[in-house]
């Protein structure tokens, strides 16, 4: 009776297989559920990241927010850099000219030339008026009455001068044209000239000329000068009418 008979594993798993199956089934269940435990927390710190990276990402995300609520943001930057290749007038035209002031060698040079020749003595032009003195000038038209086709012809339009001499006190009449200068009338101014009106005008006079020099040579001429006005022709009649007085005296001593 003490010696009792103690169970054999192998024999009970010969005698009942089935529990031996579920055993099997319930030890495999448990491994993989031990696996599944193991394996989620390696995924999870592959996953997680530290602390200070975290706190990067959300000032970022944060930033960009609010950029994108003010019209910030790379979008935005990108939008203005296409405006301003497309847009070629205002601030892009002022960016243009800082720019340009920014880098002088894109700058057209500032290219100076020196003067071949240097003027060093001031060339005076004679006019052979130097030793005399201007006692009237007005402006005025001047025409010839031309023989040949018996009409008259225009001279020119300038400023008629009465010039006395400082030395004999002769007055003769000058008259140049307007820009070219050339003298259109030139004769002293003899008593035995006469001016009277043009075709009743009360602002135009009419006289003969017995040496008018104008062309170079002395030439009989029967010159008319018009004025913008009677007033300004009355004037003319008045130093005219002086001149012959005055110089009534002198040639009459040459003589």
């Amino acid at each position: 009776m003490s010696d009792v008979a103690k169970p054999d594993p192998a024999a009970e798993q010969v005698a009942n297989p089935g529990a031996t199956l579920v055993q099997d089934e319930t030890a495999k269940v448990t491994t993989d559920k031990l696996a599944d435990k193991e394996a989620k927390p390696a995924a999870a710190s592959s996953d997680d990241k530290p602390i200070t990276e975290k706190a990067t990402e959300a000032a970022a995300a944060v930033k960009d927010n609010v950029f994108s609520m003010f019209g910030g943001g790379p979008k935005k930057e990108k939008k203005e850099e296409t405006d301003d290749v497309n847009d070629r007038s205002g601030s892009s035209k002022a960016q243009a000219g800082a720019q340009e002031e920014e880098n002088p060698e894109n700058q057209e040079p500032d290219v100076e030339f020196a003067p071949v020749v240097h003027l060093t003595e001031k060339v005076d032009t004679k006019t052979n008026e130097e030793l005399e003195e201007q006692v009237f000038k007005m402006r005025a038209k001047l025409f010839k009455f031309d023989r040949e086709s018996r009409e008259w012809k225009e001279r020119g339009t300038g400023d008629v001068r009465l010039l006395k001499h400082k030395e004999n006190g002769k007055t003769r009449l000058v008259m140049r044209r307007d820009k070219t200068l050339k003298v259109c009338a030139n004769h002293y101014v003899v008593p035995d000239m006469k001016l009277s009106p043009n075709v009743g005008s009360d602002r135009s006079w009419v006289w003969n000329a017995a040496a008018d020099v104008s062309e170079g040579e002395p030439e009989a001429q029967t010159l008319a000068i018009r004025f913008g006005n009677s007033e300004n022709a009355n004037l003319f009649k008045e130093a005219f009418i002086k001149a012959q007085q005055e110089n009534e005296a002198l040639f009459g001593k040459s003589e």
